[in-house]
Protein backbone atom coordinates (compact mmCIF):
# COMPACT_ATOMS: atom_id res chain seq x y z
CA UNK A 1 0.00 0.00 0.00
CA UNK A 2 1.12 3.51 -0.70
CA UNK A 3 2.53 5.07 2.96
CA UNK A 4 0.69 7.56 3.73
CA UNK A 5 2.15 11.24 5.43
CA UNK A 6 1.16 14.12 6.86
CA UNK A 7 0.17 17.44 5.56
CA UNK A 8 3.19 19.77 5.85
CA UNK A 9 6.02 17.06 5.55
CA UNK A 10 9.32 17.46 3.89
CA UNK A 11 9.54 15.43 0.55
CA UNK A 12 12.83 14.95 -1.22
CA UNK A 13 12.61 15.60 -5.20
CA UNK A 14 15.66 13.66 -7.03
CA UNK A 15 16.89 12.13 -9.99
CA UNK A 16 18.67 9.44 -10.31
CA UNK A 17 18.29 8.81 -13.95
CA UNK A 18 19.31 11.32 -16.69
CA UNK A 19 19.46 15.04 -15.92
CA UNK A 20 16.36 17.04 -16.66
CA UNK A 21 17.22 19.36 -19.57
CA UNK A 22 17.32 23.21 -18.76
CA UNK A 23 14.05 24.05 -20.71
CA UNK A 24 12.19 21.91 -18.44
CA UNK A 25 12.54 23.97 -14.99
CA UNK A 26 9.32 25.91 -15.53
CA UNK A 27 7.46 22.51 -15.37
CA UNK A 28 9.59 21.48 -12.05
CA UNK A 29 8.86 25.03 -10.88
CA UNK A 30 4.51 24.39 -11.24
CA UNK A 31 5.03 21.17 -9.73
CA UNK A 32 6.37 22.16 -6.40
CA UNK A 33 4.17 25.14 -6.57
CA UNK A 34 1.14 22.47 -6.84
CA UNK A 35 2.67 20.32 -4.12
CA UNK A 36 3.24 23.36 -1.63
CA UNK A 37 -0.45 24.13 -2.07
CA UNK A 38 -1.05 20.52 -1.16
CA UNK A 39 0.81 21.82 1.47
CA UNK A 40 3.91 19.61 1.38
CA UNK A 41 7.38 20.93 1.40
CA UNK A 42 9.76 19.85 -1.11
CA UNK A 43 13.68 19.49 -0.84
CA UNK A 44 15.13 19.53 -4.50
CA UNK A 45 18.24 17.92 -5.17
CA UNK A 46 21.30 19.71 -6.45
CA UNK A 47 21.29 17.06 -9.24
CA UNK A 48 18.34 17.47 -11.01
CA UNK A 49 19.32 19.61 -14.35
CA UNK A 50 21.41 17.77 -17.01
CA UNK A 51 25.33 19.55 -16.67
CA UNK A 52 26.68 17.63 -19.49
CA UNK A 53 26.39 14.78 -21.58
CA UNK A 54 22.35 14.11 -20.31
CA UNK A 55 24.49 13.55 -16.74
CA UNK A 56 23.74 15.71 -14.09
CA UNK A 57 26.29 14.38 -11.71
CA UNK A 58 27.85 10.78 -11.43
CA UNK A 59 26.29 7.84 -10.43
CA UNK A 60 28.16 7.68 -6.80
CA UNK A 61 27.41 11.35 -6.51
CA UNK A 62 23.48 10.84 -7.11
CA UNK A 63 23.56 8.44 -5.24
CA UNK A 64 24.89 10.16 -2.21
CA UNK A 65 21.99 12.60 -2.30
CA UNK A 66 19.41 10.16 -2.58
CA UNK A 67 20.79 8.13 0.43
CA UNK A 68 20.85 11.66 2.27
CA UNK A 69 17.43 12.06 1.90
CA UNK A 70 16.89 8.74 3.18
CA UNK A 71 19.09 9.45 6.67
CA UNK A 72 16.97 13.01 7.23
CA UNK A 73 14.01 11.89 9.66
CA UNK A 74 12.33 15.04 8.28
CA UNK A 75 11.73 13.92 4.77
CA UNK A 76 8.71 11.52 4.87
CA UNK A 77 9.18 10.37 0.80
CA UNK A 78 11.38 10.55 -1.92
CA UNK A 79 9.80 11.07 -5.87
CA UNK A 80 11.99 10.89 -8.44
CA UNK A 81 11.10 13.15 -11.58
CA UNK A 82 13.95 11.55 -13.82
CA UNK A 83 14.37 8.84 -16.54
CA UNK A 84 16.13 7.79 -19.42
CA UNK A 85 19.47 5.65 -19.20
CA UNK A 86 21.73 5.95 -16.25
CA UNK A 87 19.35 5.17 -13.02
CA UNK A 88 21.03 1.59 -12.67
CA UNK A 89 24.69 3.37 -12.04
CA UNK A 90 23.30 4.24 -8.81
CA UNK A 91 22.67 1.23 -7.17
CA UNK A 92 25.93 -0.09 -6.07
CA UNK A 93 26.45 3.19 -4.18
CA UNK A 94 23.43 2.38 -2.62
CA UNK A 95 23.35 1.83 1.42
CA UNK A 96 20.32 -0.82 1.93
CA UNK A 97 20.86 -1.39 5.16
CA UNK A 98 19.20 2.08 5.58
CA UNK A 99 16.90 1.88 3.11
CA UNK A 100 15.54 -1.38 4.69
CA UNK A 101 15.14 0.79 8.17
CA UNK A 102 13.84 3.62 7.03
CA UNK A 103 10.02 4.30 7.11
CA UNK A 104 10.03 6.23 3.83
CA UNK A 105 8.83 5.18 0.35
CA UNK A 106 10.83 5.71 -2.89
CA UNK A 107 8.75 6.75 -6.28
CA UNK A 108 9.67 6.60 -10.00
CA UNK A 109 8.53 5.32 -13.22
CA UNK A 110 10.37 4.37 -16.28
CA UNK A 111 14.55 3.82 -15.94
CA UNK A 112 13.60 4.23 -11.99
CA UNK A 113 12.44 0.98 -12.99
CA UNK A 114 15.99 -0.42 -11.91
CA UNK A 115 15.62 0.90 -8.12
CA UNK A 116 12.03 0.07 -7.29
CA UNK A 117 12.80 -3.56 -7.99
CA UNK A 118 16.43 -2.82 -6.70
CA UNK A 119 15.04 -2.01 -3.51
CA UNK A 120 12.46 -4.91 -3.14
CA UNK A 121 15.21 -7.21 -3.92
CA UNK A 122 17.26 -6.27 -1.48
CA UNK A 123 15.34 -5.05 1.17
CA UNK A 124 11.42 -6.78 0.40
CA UNK A 125 10.42 -2.91 1.04
CA UNK A 126 7.78 -1.30 -1.60
CA UNK A 127 8.29 1.62 -3.94
CA UNK A 128 5.63 3.25 -6.03
CA UNK A 129 5.73 3.08 -9.62
CA UNK A 130 4.72 6.75 -10.64
CA UNK A 131 5.59 9.96 -12.18
CA UNK A 132 5.19 12.40 -9.55
CA UNK A 133 5.13 15.56 -12.33
CA UNK A 134 2.12 14.13 -13.80
CA UNK A 135 0.29 16.25 -10.85
CA UNK A 136 2.02 19.55 -13.15
CA UNK A 137 0.89 17.82 -16.69
CA UNK A 138 -2.05 18.31 -19.32
CA UNK A 139 -4.12 16.14 -16.24
CA UNK A 140 -2.70 18.63 -13.91
CA UNK A 141 -6.57 19.00 -11.76
CA UNK A 142 -7.03 15.31 -11.91
CA UNK A 143 -4.05 13.75 -11.28
CA UNK A 144 -3.33 16.25 -8.06
CA UNK A 145 -6.47 15.60 -6.90
CA UNK A 146 -6.41 11.99 -6.67
CA UNK A 147 -2.37 12.47 -5.45
CA UNK A 148 -3.08 14.43 -2.41
CA UNK A 149 -6.35 11.71 -1.84
CA UNK A 150 -3.75 9.20 -1.91
CA UNK A 151 -1.03 10.17 -0.28
CA UNK A 152 -2.14 12.54 2.49
CA UNK A 153 -5.64 11.12 3.23
CA UNK A 154 -5.57 7.41 2.78
CA UNK A 155 -7.64 6.92 -0.44
CA UNK A 156 -7.23 4.64 -3.13
CA UNK A 157 -8.23 6.82 -6.18
CA UNK A 158 -4.49 7.05 -7.63
CA UNK A 159 -4.02 3.01 -7.32
CA UNK A 160 -7.31 2.27 -8.85
CA UNK A 161 -7.14 0.89 -12.21
CA UNK A 162 -9.06 -1.31 -14.73
CA UNK A 163 -7.94 -4.09 -17.30
CA UNK A 164 -9.09 -6.39 -19.57
CA UNK A 165 -7.87 -10.10 -19.27
CA UNK A 166 -6.33 -11.78 -22.68
CA UNK A 167 -5.75 -15.41 -20.41
CA UNK A 168 -7.09 -16.59 -17.24
CA UNK A 169 -9.54 -14.08 -14.69
CA UNK A 170 -7.33 -13.26 -12.12
CA UNK A 171 -3.88 -11.93 -10.89
CA UNK A 172 -2.48 -12.31 -7.72
CA UNK A 173 0.73 -12.49 -6.23
CA UNK A 174 3.55 -9.76 -5.06
CA UNK A 175 4.17 -7.27 -8.10
CA UNK A 176 7.39 -6.34 -9.53
CA UNK A 177 8.30 -5.21 -12.85
CA UNK A 178 8.08 -2.08 -14.73
CA UNK A 179 9.20 -0.69 -17.86
CA UNK A 180 10.58 -3.61 -19.60
CA UNK A 181 13.36 -1.80 -21.32
CA UNK A 182 14.97 -0.93 -17.84
CA UNK A 183 14.00 -3.86 -16.14
CA UNK A 184 16.14 -6.62 -18.17
CA UNK A 185 18.87 -4.00 -17.27
CA UNK A 186 18.79 -6.15 -14.02
CA UNK A 187 19.34 -9.20 -15.63
CA UNK A 188 22.06 -11.51 -14.41
CA UNK A 189 22.77 -8.90 -11.11
CA UNK A 190 22.23 -9.07 -7.43
CA UNK A 191 19.20 -6.33 -7.92
CA UNK A 192 17.33 -8.70 -10.18
CA UNK A 193 13.80 -10.04 -7.87
CA UNK A 194 12.97 -13.30 -7.83
CA UNK A 195 10.45 -14.75 -9.98
CA UNK A 196 8.37 -17.12 -8.44
CA UNK A 197 4.86 -16.55 -8.02
CA UNK A 198 5.02 -12.93 -9.15
CA UNK A 199 3.33 -10.73 -10.98
CA UNK A 200 5.14 -9.40 -13.01
CA UNK A 201 4.49 -5.77 -15.03
CA UNK A 202 5.61 -5.04 -17.60
CA UNK A 203 5.22 -1.42 -19.92
CA UNK A 204 7.12 0.51 -22.54
CA UNK A 205 7.34 3.98 -23.83
CA UNK A 206 8.90 3.60 -27.05
CA UNK A 207 9.55 0.29 -29.44
CA UNK A 208 7.86 -0.70 -32.16
CA UNK A 209 6.96 -4.29 -32.49
CA UNK A 210 10.33 -6.24 -33.31
CA UNK A 211 12.37 -4.73 -30.39
CA UNK A 212 9.08 -5.67 -27.89
CA UNK A 213 9.64 -8.10 -29.15
CA UNK A 214 13.54 -9.15 -28.34
CA UNK A 215 12.54 -7.59 -24.58
CA UNK A 216 9.87 -11.07 -24.49
CA UNK A 217 12.11 -13.55 -26.24
CA UNK A 218 14.71 -12.60 -23.42
CA UNK A 219 12.29 -13.10 -20.27
CA UNK A 220 10.90 -16.75 -22.36
CA UNK A 221 14.74 -17.70 -22.17
CA UNK A 222 15.44 -16.21 -18.95
CA UNK A 223 12.32 -18.92 -17.93
CA UNK A 224 10.29 -15.65 -16.23
CA UNK A 225 6.65 -16.88 -18.17
CA UNK A 226 7.35 -20.54 -16.32
CA UNK A 227 8.07 -19.06 -12.93
CA UNK A 228 6.00 -16.02 -12.16
CA UNK A 229 1.74 -16.17 -11.08
CA UNK A 230 0.80 -13.68 -14.01
CA UNK A 231 1.38 -11.31 -16.34
CA UNK A 232 0.28 -7.35 -16.23
CA UNK A 233 0.80 -5.02 -19.07
CA UNK A 234 0.45 -1.69 -19.07
CA UNK A 235 0.72 0.51 -22.09
CA UNK A 236 3.52 0.11 -24.87
CA UNK A 237 3.07 3.73 -26.34
CA UNK A 238 4.85 3.58 -29.39
CA UNK A 239 3.76 0.62 -30.34
CA UNK A 240 0.10 1.25 -30.02
CA UNK A 241 -0.08 4.64 -31.00
CA UNK A 242 0.75 3.27 -34.35
CA UNK A 243 -1.79 1.17 -34.36
CA UNK A 244 -0.06 -2.39 -33.03
CA UNK A 245 -1.98 -2.83 -29.84
CA UNK A 246 -3.26 -6.41 -31.87
CA UNK A 247 -0.11 -7.61 -32.64
CA UNK A 248 1.17 -7.15 -29.26
CA UNK A 249 -1.38 -9.34 -28.64
CA UNK A 250 -0.88 -12.15 -30.50
CA UNK A 251 3.26 -11.88 -29.81
CA UNK A 252 2.93 -11.83 -26.25
CA UNK A 253 0.40 -14.79 -26.19
CA UNK A 254 2.76 -16.52 -28.42
CA UNK A 255 5.61 -16.16 -25.63
CA UNK A 256 3.52 -16.87 -22.81
CA UNK A 257 2.23 -20.60 -21.35
CA UNK A 258 -1.37 -20.89 -22.15
CA UNK A 259 -2.43 -21.25 -18.36
CA UNK A 260 -1.22 -17.94 -17.48
CA UNK A 261 -2.60 -15.22 -16.40
CA UNK A 262 -2.54 -12.55 -18.85
CA UNK A 263 -4.25 -8.82 -18.62
CA UNK A 264 -3.96 -5.62 -19.99
CA UNK A 265 -4.27 -2.18 -18.98
CA UNK A 266 -4.06 1.58 -20.15
CA UNK A 267 -3.63 3.00 -16.76
CA UNK A 268 -0.27 2.47 -15.95
CA UNK A 269 2.78 3.93 -18.23
CA UNK A 270 4.01 7.02 -19.43
CA UNK A 271 1.00 8.51 -20.89
CA UNK A 272 0.29 12.05 -18.57
CA UNK A 273 -3.08 10.08 -16.54
CA UNK A 274 -1.26 6.91 -15.87
CA UNK A 275 -1.94 5.63 -12.03
CA UNK A 276 0.22 4.63 -9.74
CA UNK A 277 1.29 0.97 -8.98
CA UNK A 278 3.38 -0.58 -5.67
CA UNK A 279 5.86 -2.47 -6.81
CA UNK A 280 7.22 -5.41 -3.59
CA UNK A 281 3.62 -5.78 -2.60
CA UNK A 282 0.85 -8.49 -2.89
CA UNK A 283 -1.37 -7.38 -5.82
CA UNK A 284 -4.68 -8.86 -7.01
CA UNK A 285 -6.73 -8.16 -10.09
CA UNK A 286 -9.75 -10.21 -10.80
CA UNK A 287 -11.72 -12.45 -9.85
Amino acid sequence: MIQTIEKGSKIAIAACSNGLRQNSAPHIAKMTGILRQIPLQPVLSDYIFEKSDGFSASGEERAKVLMNFYKDSQIKAIFDVSGGDVANQVLDFFDFDVIKSSGKQFWGYSDLTTILNAIYAKTGKSSVLYQIQNIAGNFSKQQAFDFEQTLINGGSNLTEISANFWQGNKLEGVLIGGNVRCFLKLAGTQYLPNFSGKVLLLESLSGFLPRIATFFAQLKQMGVFNQISGLLLGTFSQLEQAGGGEKLKELVLQMVPPNLPVAKTQNIGHAEDSKAVVIGENFVLGE
